[in-house]
């Protein structure tokens, strides 16, 4: 259930409160650690169609296909998405899963960044696929993945969203 009126207030403080505390200007924060997400795992009931999802209709090329050093049998692959990040998946045969769902600690989406020609280009590809998707705005595209995760495809340049600064 959506929270009421005077929860969504509530809400806003709390989130204020937070950036308050919590967010520095950028020349007062500490640099990271990071140097990038090298990739972040899903889960693939079948390889060959998260392959013809994810490089022949979204463009991004498998780079590798090996078997899962963790659990013998299941295979193992990724697909390059840009500035050396990958997004990589597991199949996992024997394991009696079930369909993707949304859970706390589970992944909500996962935004890919394209340039606005390609991002065009996607969508062409999307609409002669028969893809359905959620065009948000003229920067986003929401879709399911063969296995329900949702994907975003945004053209927003890489450490902007709406066109602020979030890095």
């Amino acid at each position: 259930m959506a929270p009421t009126q005077a929860e969504v207030a509530k809400l806003a403080e709390i989130r204020d409160e937070l950036r308050e505390r919590h967010l520095r200007p950028a020349a007062e924060r500490p640099a990271t650690n990071g140097r990038g997400i090298h990739h972040t795992a899903l889960i693939s009931s079948d390889v060959e169609r998260t392959i013809e999802f994810y490089q022949d209709i979204l463009g991004f090329p498998l780079t590798e296909l090996i078997e899962n050093r963790d659990y013998p049998g299941s295979s193992h692959f990724f697909f390059d998405v840009g500035n050396g990040n990958a997004v990589a998946f597991f199949d996992l045969p024997g394991l009696d899963l079930g369909p993707y769902a949304e859970v706390l600690g589970g992944l909500h989406h996962l935004a890919l960044s394209v340039t606005p020609e390609r991002w065009s280009a996607i969508k062409d590809k999307l609409d002669e696929a028969g893809v359905q998707y959620l065009l948000e705005s003229k920067t986003s595209i929401y879709l399911s993945d063969p296995d329900g995760a949702r994907v975003e495809l945004i053209s927003d340049p890489l450490g902007e969203m709406y066109g602020e600064k979030i890095g």
